[in-house]
């Protein structure tokens, strides 16, 4: 099995973090995104990882190079035509099945329905209370019959979280090219979701599987959010002489903490300097400084400089913020 994850996004609800890396590499409780996300799918011990890249692509090709030695596969998307666009730039590397995953979240999934199911499609989905700003699928008999977008009717509460497990790629690329014979597409972009409600037309047996927990990480209060979420998974971090660590709370070996009172629920990445500060709920990437400031519930990018004030900020890499 390969794992197909398309990057090529410009990440834009999470700016001004991704002006300058992209969105799988914005940091969260002390490494990138991608670095949790690749966390979760060792255990399937993949045959390849086809990273399907585009804005700040190098960064993405360069960062698997430095950290993982596993065989990759990197397909460019030249011009932003949605997801179907990019998975079907993948046919000529990705023939037998698949897992397509999109890494802007974190989630827990257990994969053995996989090998349990002879499903065409697997879905990955996760219970929600309220559906009205998501994709849902509908399910009958065990089956998903129906995908509806961002439903006004509570037509099902099973949120499509963007995990798809293909048996047979090519049946999900005839059914992409059908889709852009037909010209489904939103905002010029195709999805998806309609390739596969194409399959299901078909005859194609799609199935749902639950995630016990899904944390999107698309835009600066839900990357905090999983923050939260993920510092509450890990140790605490030891104590640091002459300041205050208040767990849960990740502060890199390799960062300078002095007459500071950092967490709870605050991230300090490697080489960072927090300095007469207090630093809660808040995301501090690496090189960054903070002091002579009261951080809440905010980001500081690759960096850059803040101090001042109390304050609640979102900063982007190499910036200058005196309060």
């Amino acid at each position: 099995m390969d794992i197909v994850m398309p990057v090529a996004g410009l990440g834009t609800r999470l700016r001004p973090q991704t002006w300058s890396k992209p969105k799988p590499l914005v940091t969260v409780a002390g490494r990138p995104m991608l670095s949790h996300v690749l966390d979760r799918l060792t255990d399937l011990d993949p045959d390849h990882l086809v990273f399907i890249t585009g804005y700040l692509g190098d960064h993405i090709k360069q960062w698997i190079s430095d950290n993982y030695d596993v065989p990759t596969v990197f397909v460019v998307q030249p011009e932003m035509k949605g997801q179907t666009d990019a998975i079907l730039r993948v046919r000529d590397h990705v023939r037998n099945d698949a897992l397509v995953l999109f890494p802007d979240m974190l989630f827990e999934a257990d994969f053995s329905r996989i090998t349990e199911s002879s499903a065409d499609v697997i879905m990955y989905t996760k219970e929600v209370d309220d559906p009205s700003a998501l994709g849902v699928a509908v399910v009958e008999s065990g089956r998903i019959i129906k995908l509806v977008e961002k439903p006004t009717e509570p037509v099902s509460n099973l949120a499509v979280i963007g995990i798809y497990y293909f048996r047979h790629m090519p049946d999900l690329y005839d059914a992409i090219e059908e889709q852009m014979r037909l010209g489904i597409s939103l905002k010029n972009e195709f999805f998806i979701a309609d390739a596969i409600q194409l399959m299901i037309d078909k005859g194609k047996v799609v199935e749902p599987a639950l995630v016990s927990e899904w944390r999107d990480c698309g835009n600066d209060h839900a990357l905090l959010d999983t923050n939260r979420y993920l510092l509450d998974q890990m140790a605490t971090t030891a104590a640091i002489e002459g300041s205050v660590v208040i767990p849960p709370s990740f502060v890199d070996p390799s960062a300078t903490i002095e007459h500071a009172v950092v967490g709870p629920y605050a991230s300090i990445g490697a080489n960072a300097i927090v300095r007469n500060a207090i630093v809660n709920d808040s995301i501090v990437d690496e090189g960054a400084t903070v002091e002579e400031v009261h951080l809440v519930r905010s980001i500081v990018g690759r960096g850059a400089h803040v101090s001042g004030a109390a304050t609640e900020l979102n900063v982007s890499d190499l910036s200058m913020v005196k309060l």
